[in-house]
């Protein structure tokens, strides 16, 4: 009865995305994108991105330079790096099509258990266990009565996550699940009057019980926005001075570091003395 209300639910009102009507490789681009990253923040990136370099092929042949340019501030752009590189993978070793074992994809740059999974459900309409942070809130408040769900999902997590998936239609019910997470069962201020499976919600029952709050570190002054800035620059310019960089920040010190990590992540390369570029 659950999962017959989510799926109808999901049916009648899940968002029109364009990674819901494409091709393999316009999901598993959308499903790098997506990581830790908010859905209006990726829609016109992923739109261009899909019009530049349609298959896997196209993006293989692409710079470094001009894939971490183009995904621009989505943030966390070693992920660009590895789709980069899976791609070429994929045009190599794949005869260019996107492969649908989890062994297969979880052999990719940049793909772990929960992306493997999310490819299979929606690229392939497999049954597999998606677990995303929307889907895991939307489980632990309305099977075990908690506001929110551990840091990191253990085996028993999975094991009874498992059992949930029904024996057809596994895919839909992992993108209802995941919509209903993103649109409903929200972290702040969850819509539960317009909840389709309110009355079978265990949080609700136990009257919204509290869990204690995540304390997340800051972004600003981090190392983080630091190297955000510092790839910025970059992005905007063809090569940069480590003066100039360093006048970018407050501490110097932190630019260095900057400039160290980013040169270890192979996001940029010196191009000569206390010179900086993007990757060729």
């Amino acid at each position: 009865m659950i999962q017959k209300k989510v799926i109808r639910w999901f049916e009648e009102n899940q968002r029109d995305l364009p990674w819901r009507n494409t091709s393999p490789w316009g999901v598993l681009v959308s499903e790098f994108m997506l990581q830790q990253t908010p859905v209006n923040r990726v829609l016109p990136i992923w739109n261009d991105w899909m019009t530049r370099w349609p298959s896997p092929d196209s993006l293989a042949n692409a710079s470094k330079a001009d894939v971490i340019r183009a995904w621009g501030k989505l943030g966390y752009p070693r992920r660009a790096l590895r789709l980069h590189e899976s791609a070429k993978i994929i045009s190599t070793k794949h005869d260019n099509q996107v492969p649908s074992t989890y062994e297969d994809l979880l052999a990719l740059p940049g793909i772990g258990d929960y992306t493997a999974a999310a490819i299979q459900a929606f690229a392939f309409a497999q049954s597999s266990l998606v677990l995303d942070i929307n889907i895991r809130r939307f489980y632990s408040r309305l099977y075990d009565g908690i506001e929110r769900a551990p840091q990191a999902p253990s085996r028993v997590e999975r094991e009874l996550r498992q059992s949930l998936i029904p024996k057809q239609g596994a895919h839909i019910w992992a993108a209802a699940t995941m919509e209903i997470g993103a649109l409903i069962c929200t972290a702040r201020a969850p819509k539960c009057d317009e909840c389709p499976v309110k009355n079978s919600c265990q949080w609700r029952a136990r009257n919204y019980p509290k869990s204690t709050p995540v304390i997340k570190p800051s972004f600003t002054g981090s190392d983080r926005q630091c190297r955000g800035i510092v790839m910025n620059q970059l992005r905007e310019n063809p090569s940069a001075g480590q003066s100039d960089l360093l006048a970018l920040w407050p501490d110097k010190s932190q630019v260095e570091l900057a400039l160290k990590t980013l040169l270890a992540d192979g996001l940029i390369e010196t191009t000569g003395k206390n010179r900086y570029r993007l990757p060729k």
